[in-house]
This record gives C-alpha cells, sequence and structure tokens, in this order.
C-alpha cells in the first residue's frame, strides 16, 4: 500500500462522516478483532504507567502484570528484554520473539526481525496497555499473546500535563502532554526528552519522543489521523564477567556498544458507521525506521606467524590468516597487545500496511453476539549493511579501530550487503456467540500468508525466496456463574515465520554476530504454537482477583545457537519447547488504597533431545557441544516472579512502594542444565508525594530502595586474552547483566 492509499482511506472516512450532527466518544481500532479475549485480559492505564508522576511504561508492566519479567542484557534501561509467560518482545534481533505487539491496530513487531523497540513508543501519548493470552487473530508472533498499545485522543484524554525529572547519575526527564475537543473535532500533542548519564561506566543515553492525534467523531462516523517520531541514542554495554563485577560493579567489559535510532509513522483510523449494529472500521500505516549499531567486542586475533594475524576458534586449536577486503593477509600492528573488533551495522526499514474490519454486534438468544471480519496487510523493504573492522583494545578495555576491514575467505567474518523484502498477509474471523444464559463461547480463525526475498548486494550466498503458510483456529467458552465469578477454558494455535534476520543467519557453517550479522540462507521451519488455558476472575465491591492455568508446547522452535567463532552464532529449529504456568494477581482500591499483589509460576522445558554448540560453557564437551534433554529448562527465564504494590492517597498526599522478586534462571549457553543458576533477587521501590498547590505536585521516587546487587540475566563471556585490570588473572566465563544500583528521582507535575 503507497502513501496515496492512505489519502484515499483519508477521502473515503471524510466522505462518510461529513453529514455527523453531533460527536461521539472516538472509535479507533486497536487490533484484529477489536476486544479478542479482552475479558481475561490485564490492563494497565495511565495512572498506572504515571505512578511516578512521569510516564515509565516498563516499569508499570512489571509491577503490575503476573509474570512480566525485564532482564538487562543489554545494560540500557530502554532497551531490555520483556519476558511474559516464557515468551519475549526484545529489541535483540538474536532473541526468539514471541509476542505480537499492536500499536493502535497496526503492528509494531519491526519487519526484519520481529523485534521491539521500546525506545520508539511515545509513554507520554499512551492511554492504556493491554496484555492478551494467545488468539490466532492477532497473527504472526502471537505464540505466548499480545500487547495491545492504545493512544491518547484530545477527547478520551483533555486537559495539560507538564512534568520534569532530574535523578542520580545524570538523569533528567522532561514531558508535556495536551489534550482538547471542540464538538467533533479534537487534538492531542505529547512530547518527551529523556537523558541518562547511565550508572555504568561509558553509558550515556538521549531520546526523544513526538506524537500528535488530530481526529474528527461524529455520530456516523470518524477519523483519526496519528503522527508518531523518535530518536534515539542509546549506549548498552551488555553483560560483563561475574569476577568484574564483584570487583567493581559499575564496570563493563567491552566498550563501545551503541544503538542510535530514528522513526516515523503516520497512520489513519477512519471508522463508518453502517446501521445500528455494524461498523467498518480501519488502520492504515506507513514508517521508516533508521538503526544504525556500532559495537566493540574481544575477538580471539592474535599474532601467529612473523608479524602476521591469525583468527583462532575458542578451544585454540584452529587458527586461520586473517584477511583483508583484497584477501591479503593483515600484519601485526606495533605496540599492540590485544586484538578486538569493531562490528558495525546500518539497518533502514521502509514498511506499510492496512488492517479492515467489519464489526457486527447485536442481540442473539440469550445474549449478545459481536462477529469481526477482517483482512490485514503488511510490506517492507530493508536495507542491511554490516562490516567488521580490526581493532585495539586499550585500558579501559574500549575497542579503536585499526583500519582493516576484515573478509575471511570461509565467511566466518565478511561484511554484508542485503536487501530484504517481505510482506504478510491475514484474513480472519472472531465470533462471540452467547449460547445460554451466562455462557457465551468466543470462535476465531486466521489464515496467514507470508513471503521473504532475500537479495544479496555483494555475492549470491544470501539469496533466497520464502514463503510460510498457515490456518491457526482458536475457540474459547465463558461461563458466568454469577456476578462475582467467571470461569472459562480455552485452546488456540498460533505461529510465526522465519524472520528475513533468521533466514539470513542460518547455517553453521557461517554464523553471524551477536551485533546483528547475517551471512548465509538455509531453510527454517515456521513455529507452531498450540496453546490450552483455563481461568477463572472474580469481583466483589472494590476487590478483583484473576487466575489462570496453561500450557504452550511450540512445534520446531527456533533458537540462537553459539558456534566455535567467539561472538559469532547461528539460527536453527530446536525441535519442540513447552510452557506451562500458573498466574494469580488480586487488587484492592478505594478512594485512598490502591493494593495490587500478583505471582506467576512459569514452566518452561525443552522437549527434544538435542546436541548444542556452547563452547564458553565450562561443563561443554572437547568439541565445545553440550548435550540437552528433555526437561531441561530453557535458560533466562525465572520459575517464580512475585509482586507486591502498594499506595495510599490520602487528600494532598501520597506513599507508597513495591516489591519485586525474581527465582533463579539458568543462564543462556546452559541448555543442559550443568551450571549453577543466575540467583534470585528481591528489590524494593518507594515512592511518595504531595500537592504543593492546586494543580501543582512533587514527587520523590528512590529504586532499589536497599541497593541490592543483582542481576535479571546471564551468559556465558570467553575472557580470552583481554586484560582485566581489576581482577588480574580473571577466568570465570560467566557474566551476568546487573541491576542498577540505588537511584532517586525528583519529578515536579503541573496539570490543568
Amino acid at each position: 500500500m503507497r502513501l496515496p492509499t492512505l489519502l484515499t482511506v483519508t477521502a473515503i472516512a471524510m466522505a462518510g462522516t461529513a453529514h455527523a450532527q453531533e460527536a461521539e466518544a472516538p472509535i479507533v481500532v486497536v487490533a484484529p478483532g477489536t476486544t479478542a479475549d479482552a475479558d481475561d485480559g490485564i490492563t494497565v492505564g495511565t495512572a498506572a504507567i504515571r505512578r511516578a508522576e512521569h510516564p515509565d511504561l516498563l516499569a508499570a508492566l512489571t509491577r503490575e502484570v503476573a509474570g512480566v519479567t525485564l532482564q538487562d542484557a543489554q545494560g540500557n534501561p530502554w532497551q531490555p528484554n520483556l519476558v511474559y509467560r516464557g515468551f519475549s518482545a526484545s529489541p535483540l534481533q538474536g532473541l526468539a520473539q514471541g509476542l505480537a505487539v499492536y500499536l493502535d491496530g497496526a503492528r509494531f513487531n519491526q519487519p526484519f526481525g520481529d523485534t521491539v523497540q521500546f525506545d520508539l513508543i511515545p509513554e507520554a501519548a499512551i492511554r492504556r496497555v493491554t496484555l492478551l493470552d494467545a488468539n490466532p487473530v492477532y497473527g504472526l508472533n502471537a505464540l505466548g499473546g499480545a500487547m495491545v498499545i492504545e493512544t491518547a485522543t484530545g477527547r478520551d484524554t483533555p486537559g495539560l500535563t507538564l512534568s520534569g525529572t532530574g535523578g542520580r547519575l545524570g538523569y533528567a526527564e522532561a514531558s508535556a502532554a495536551a489534550g482538547l475537543s471542540a464538538g467533533p473535532w479534537s487534538a492531542f500533542l505529547a512530547a518527551q526528552e529523556r537523558n541518562d548519564g547511565g550508572w555504568r561506566d561509558f553509558s550515556p543515553s538521549t531520546l526523544y519522543n513526538g506524537y500528535a492525534d488530530f481526529g474528527y467523531d461524529g455520530a456516523r462516523g470518524g477519523l483519526h489521523v496519528k503522527l508518531i517520531g523518535a530518536d534515539s541514542d542509546l549506549t548498552g554495554n551488555g553483560v560483563v564477567p561475574v569476577e568484574l563485577c564483584a570487583a567493581r560493579r559499575d564496570a563493563v567489559f567491552t566498550h563501545p556498544d551503541n544503538s542510535r535510532s530514528r522513526y516515523w509513522r503516520i497512520s489513519v483510523h477512519p471508522w463508518l458507521s453502517l446501521g445500528t449494529h455494524t461498523r467498518i472500521e480501519a488502520s492504515a500505516y506507513e514508517q521508516f525506521l533508521l538503526r544504525r549499531n556500532l559495537n566493540g567486542d574481544a575477538a580471539d586475533i592474535e599474532d601467529c606467524d612473523g608479524g602476521r594475524l591469525c583468527l583462532e576458534t575458542v578451544d585454540g586449536e584452529t587458527e586461520a590468516p586473517l584477511t583483508d577486503a583484497n584477501g591479503n593477509p593483515i600484519a601485526a600492528f606495533p605496540g599492540i597487545e590485544t586484538y578486538g573488533v569493531l562490528n558495525t551495522g546500518r539497518e533502514r526499514t521502509r514498511s506499510r500496511g492496512l488492517l479492515a474490519q467489519i464489526v457486527d454486534t447485536r442481540p442473539l438468544g440469550a445474549g449478545e453476539n459481536m462477529l469481526a471480519f477482517g483482512a490485514s496487510h503488511d510490506e517492507a523493504r530493508t536495507r542491511f549493511d554490516t562490516a567488521t573492522e580490526l581493532g585495539a583494545i586499550d585500558d579501559t578495555r574500549g575497542v579503536a579501530g585499526l583500519g582493516p576491514t576484515i573478509v575471511q575467505p570461509d565467511g566466518s567474518i565478511a561484511p554484508v550487503g542485503l536487501v530484504t523484502k517481505s510482506s504478510s498477509v491475514g484474513i480472519f474471523a472472531l465470533d462471540r456467540l452467547p449460547i445460554a444464559p451466562g455462557v457465551s463461547a468466543e470462535v476465531g480463525v486466521r489464515w496467514n500468508r507470508t513471503r521473504i526475498e532475500l537479495i544479496d548486494q555483494i555475492g549470491t550466498a544470501l539469496n533466497g525466496r520464502h514463503a510460510f503458510e498457515r490456518v491457526n483456529p482458536g475457540i474459547e467458552f465463558d461461563w458466568t456463574l454469577s456476578p462475582r465469578l467467571t470461569l472459562r477454558a480455552g485452546y488456540a494455535e498460533t505461529s510465526r515465520a522465519p524472520t528475513a534476520a533468521e533466514l539470513s543467519c542460518a547455517d553453521e557453517n557461517a554464523p553471524c554476530s551477536l551485533t546483528n550479522f547475517f551471512v548465509a540462507d538455509p531453510p527454517l521451519n515456521q513455529v507452531v504454537s498450540r496453546h490450552w488455558e483455563l481461568g477463572a476472575s472474580g469481583r466483589r465491591d472494590d476487590f478483583h482477583w484473576l487466575l489462570s492455568g496453561y500450557r504452550a508446547t511450540n512445534v520446531d522452535d527456533i533458537q540462537y545457537v553459539a558456534s566455535e567463532i567467539r561472538g559469532r552464532a547461528y539460527f536453527r529449529n530446536i525441535g519442540r519447547t513447552r510452557r506451562q504456568g500458573v498466574e494469580a494477581s488480586a487488587r484492592y482500591e478505594n478512594r485512598q488504597w490502591q493494593i495490587a499483589a500478583s505471582y506467576a509460576f512459569v514452566d518452561a522445558t525443552f522437549r527434544t533431545p538435542l546436541i548444542l554448540s556452547s563452547p564458553a560453557n565450562p561443563t561443554a564437551a572437547d568439541d565445545g557441544t553440550i548435550a540437552v534433554e528433555p526437561g531441561d529448562r530453557l535458560p533466562g527465564l525465572p520459575r517464580h516472579s512475585g509482586a507486591l504494590s502498594i499506595d495510599y492517597t490520602p487528600r494532598g498526599w501520597s506513599l507508597g512502594g513495591d516489591l519485586i522478586a525474581r527465582s533463579g534462571q539458568r543462564l543462556v549457553g546452559d541448555e543442559g542444565n550443568d551450571v549453577a543458576p543466575l540467583a534470585g533477587y528481591l528489590v524494593a521501590d518507594a515512592r511518595a508525594g504531595v500537592a504543593l498547590a492546586d494543580g501543582l505536585r512533587l514527587m520523590v521516587e528512590v529504586r532499589n530502595l536497599f541497593d541490592r546487587g543483582y542481576a535479571s540475566f546471564g551468559t556465558f563471556s570467553d575472557i580470552g586474552e583481554v586484560a582485566i585490570a581489576e581482577v588480574p588473572g580473571a577466568a570465570d566465563p560467566r557474566a551476568i547483566g546487573p541491576g542498577a544500583p540505588r537511584r532517586w528521582f525528583v519529578s515536579l507535575v503541573a496539570t490543568r
């Protein structure tokens, strides 16, 4: 769909609303099926996102949603891995993506790798976020469920909010949001700037977000036009060896590790009434993302033969001469003792899409029937380029480029120039059907077809065309026993196609870098998940609760597997995996008290025996492999998660705090469960606020109140020949993503 199509949709919607006489509440499509499974979804609203008076979506999700865990794999607060029910939404290409994310009815998973960049979301403009369990109508990536993000309009979020925040370690933030309406017309504008000096060495970050919504909401139709922009410069220096972290928690292993993104999106959201019971609603978008990565890494490069440099495998038994772009051996540099590499990457993606559906709601038999039928189309073109420059590691373990670009004849390290074209079509239907008084069935089905074309810009090794197709069904029964108790049971099948990023990095003989390199093209199978769920919910006065039990079995799951070359890996199908568990949450709210508690148990295991490569694992065999047996736990996932949040808000002041607890987890690279797991942790946060005047409020927040040293992510990282001055002789290959120390924030907020 080209931009003129966006204008055509706009013109049709304006024609349909030209004769509206009075304004109605805004209708903006939020996702396929509109309200699929919304009755048992977990919603986080503006009040929760602004609990500490400055918008923070990720903190709100951790505090409010049972089972949501944030992993500091990157070491940047705006680039975490979000894990829910053992499935991930992450900005990292190497992590399997298992959640479908929608922003105002359009897919927010970036098309090249289905990644989710939280830094691109305009938090100051979020109206609410809903987490939903698996349902086929949400399309690709909804293996573990869907996250639906709705932004504000001038009609549903009127008024002016200005906030400024300062904090420990160079944190500064300013945001503004304003909404207004006049008759059928409305507008909402928001902007946010955040700067963080970073609590670790060499880790500053800057982030800008902007948002605008202009709407017309009539009696028979409406139209909203939304604009989103983001500009980020984020430093995330990744994991750190455990011995170095113990000696100095704010240290980094190597640097720089930087990601810069520029993003914009324009979308139109028309709807048109076809009568008392039926309407058409749509969402069309076009977006652009430019992302640049710079990553300084250690490397197994050393002087091997009379002044020439060689690349060796982790076991040190195989060496190959290091060669440049012309195929010439690279000579050693005088005075350089330790070599590294500078990996650079550039991703330029333009994508567009359309979601349109007919929604019919009318009385039928014992209740009200809601039928939604629609289709979606998304297409994208990405140009991806990478290169690896020889570097020198200095006394701070910083990597500085030395000039030569490394090009190995076997392709193990080589520049990449790749164009990918992808398109996905989906046709779906959802019917919420009343069966008997208090009993209803929600039946959904979706057909997906995805095409991916890879076009090598340097040679022909990456060329390839792939197509994936599947019909996914789902059904859920809801039984309302009384106004205070509802039971539910359901089954759903969902799937995700391998991404262009995965397809281009699926050869163990030509692995790619952990910093987004892609160099080969064997086929991968799409992942299919079969999901069972039982649940109950209830409400009594100011108290309500939710209980869920689920089992999801993935077939042909995809995992990023380490290779024999340091810092490189490849994607492969690993057979069956299973995630099952229980979630429980309860909330009590009145005028002065807000108390919320949640608990989640996740049992995530391999179900297929495997031999995987993990050469840095100290228990690996001589060839660098580990054995995985059915029942071994998936790494990176805590089995037990809990949260308790209490806020007391009498007139004029407030006091509150949170307890966030996570049990231990297996290290990534220890799929065989042979190494001691990462320890669990308990972190406390506190906040207090006071009204200084009418519409003016001061808030103080302290995170990690007791300054607990903890880690939310663990893996292995071969130290090799890199000297660690803080820990002479360091040799432990374990590496962790440490959590932030105690940090305080002071916010001043004005509302009108």
